[in-house]
């Protein structure tokens, strides 16, 4: 498949990525979008425009990865099989591509009944192994899920996310097969504070031979509190912080927390540019965009490799 998306060339030339996210605003303000998005201009190489996150009403994503490929920066557009059925997806992936969008993600997404419509009927006409399967059909093969032929197919770099840290443990690798071999191109994981499972879970990947299919990016999400971290640590499923980590935060001044918790992100930056296996960074900086900059200059990633 000729490249046909910024981060597919920087990954398939062998160059260490490392990308961004951007949530929508809850409103119609494209100057919200456009004041996110200046952080991570030549910063990052490609940012994930979330849909519907956390259940909560959005602007949807393939509208705001419009406003940011404006302006230069490029999307990536996701999609979760929570909201539509599978004409509304082929219809959106058409769609979306066909306005210059070359990224997607697919996700099952977060259940409604933590978002701000908990009655809303879920949809889940497919799952997000389904959704890989079937834009690698519509890409592959130029044909919709019915089978049917399509005029000019859209030719997606095809995402997936895997959490490495989801019980039981020993099943997470397996997941991560099954979305490999329906056809993603890569992964983006959760978050990573538990570096010790995080390096057992690359390892099997590696002696599996799912790296070389495959490129993986390792989630990074930096502390801002110890509030923030010990909600996360409790109360978030499938996120594993080590008490090290909280142990760690606490040993600093207040003033500093948040300075400690970019360290602690760039030190682990640092170690997954080493790891086999690793290929680049996903930096979930959430609700922090401008200090993307920082993080990315401290943790050395910078200037970032220009494509054709």
């Amino acid at each position: 498949m000729k490249a046909g998306s910024n981060l597919e060339k920087i990954l398939t030339a062998g160059h260490f990525a490392f990308t961004g996210e951007l949530g929508p605003p809850r409103g119609t303000s494209i100057e919200h979008v456009k004041e996110k998005a200046q952080h991570l201009i030549g910063h990052v190489d490609m940012v994930n425009i979330t849909d519907n996150q956390t259940a909560m009403v959005r602007m949807s994503s393939w509208a705001a990865s419009m406003i940011v490929k404006e302006l230069g920066l490029e999307p990536n557009y996701q999609m979760v099989c929570r909201d539509r059925n599978r004409l509304a997806m082929q219809a959106d992936i058409l769609g979306a591509y066909a306005h210059g969008l070359r990224n997607i993600l697919c996700l099952t997404g977060d259940h409604q009944q933590f978002g701000d419509h908990p009655n809303a009927k879920g949809v889940f006409d497919i799952d997000s192994m389904q959704l890989v399967s079937m834009v690698k059909k519509m890409r592959d093969e130029g044909k919709f899920l019915s089978g049917e032929e399509i005029h000019e197919p859209p030719k997606f770099f095809i995402g997936a996310a895997a959490n490495p840290f989801a019980d039981p443990f020993e099943w997470r690798i397996h997941r991560l097969a099954k979305k490999v071999e329906a056809g993603c191109d890569f992964i983006q994981t959760q978050c990573v504070y538990n570096m010790k499972k995080m390096r057992e879970w690359i390892k099997m990947a590696n002696d599996m031979g799912l790296t070389d299919r495959t490129y993986i990016l390792a989630g990074i999400t930096p502390m801002k509190s110890i509030g923030m971290a010990k909600y996360m640590q409790s109360k978030v499923p499938g996120i594993e912080v080590p008490d090290e980590i909280i142990k760690r935060l606490q040993g600093v001044d207040k003033k500093m927390v948040a300075e400690e918790g970019i360290k602690i992100a760039c030190e682990q930056i640092e170690e997954f540019k080493e790891l086999k296996g690793v290929a680049g960074i996903h930096l979930m900086a959430i609700e922090w965009e401008h200090k993307v900059p920082e993080i990315a200059e401290r943790a050395k990633v910078l200037p970032r490799p220009v494509m054709d």
